[in-house]
């Protein structure tokens, strides 16, 4: 049986703290399917164009969590999300001594989700890339200072990417 986008959207409106990655088990849908049937208040697509520009710039956001996703298993890194280049097919991020490492394989994204959805009751807002097949590739979350406050430079960042992506669709 095929899930329709209003019945994506009906679970979404009677389980408003389920997480996208949830409905989509529950579901058995991709995850993208989830986050495209999101509340426009809550998702803007980054066009694919900007991804470039995109990972040049998170380098100056300063701390957040980059989450990976594999199998059930959650991979979790809290710091600046480094620069990179590309070379032999991937986007090398470039780490000097501790910190993230990885190769991304971009040509796969097939879309960028800007989310604003609350988690666990607390504003929470992350930038998503997807896979071919609607999977996460990995997730980039907004930061939060001690008091586990969102760090305000970044929720201003990321309101003005949400705007240009607003703008372009």
């Amino acid at each position: 049986m095929s899930v329709t986008v209003a019945q994506i959207q009906q679970y979404i409106t009677n389980n408003p703290a389920a997480m996208p990655a949830q409905i989509a088990t529950e579901l058995n849908v991709s995850e993208f399917a989830v986050v495209s049937a999101l509340p426009t208040e809550q998702v803007a697509l980054l066009p694919l164009s900007e991804k470039d520009a995109l990972l040049a710039d998170l380098p100056q956001w300063g701390t957040m969590t980059t989450i990976v996703s594999a199998s059930g298993s959650i991979f979790e890194f809290k710091g600046a999300f480094p620069k990179g280049k590309y070379a032999h097919g991937y986007y090398n991020l470039i780490t000097k001594g501790d910190g993230l490492h990885g190769h991304l394989k971009l040509d796969d994204i097939s879309a960028i989700a800007l989310i604003s959805k609350p988690f666990r009751g607390t504003e929470s807002h992350s930038i998503n890339f997807f896979g071919a097949q609607g999977e996460v590739v990995f997730k980039v979350y907004l930061g939060r200072d001690k008091k586990r406050q969102l760090l305000p430079e970044q929720v201003e960042r990321f309101a003005a990417l949400r705007q240009s992506a607003s703008l372009a669709a």
